[in-house]
């Protein structure tokens, strides 16, 4: 298999994103459950959440907070 990477990112609300990686599949993922630990804890502010950017394959915000897309991936519900 080959490396998962995010080609696309789209906010659609609350804590959740709908996502295109580069095996042509769309999920969202729900990062509700996930912003714990002090790099993630900015990500509750939902005006910061929504100011994310995709960078070295994954989706990255401005604090340096991100997840690897293999995770995204997995948790994420196919579209």
């Amino acid at each position: 298999m080959k490396t998962i990477n995010i080609e696309e990112a789209n906010y659609i609300t609350d804590y959740q994103l709908k996502l295109k990686f580069n095996n042509d599949e769309v999920r969202t993922v729900d990062l509700k459950d996930e912003l714990f630990g002090e790099v993630f804890e900015p990500l509750k502010d939902k005006q910061f959440f929504k100011d994310f950017f995709i960078s070295h394959n994954t989706v990255e915000w401005k604090n340096g907070a991100d997840f690897a897309p293999e995770f995204l991936f997995e948790i994420g519900q196919k579209v």
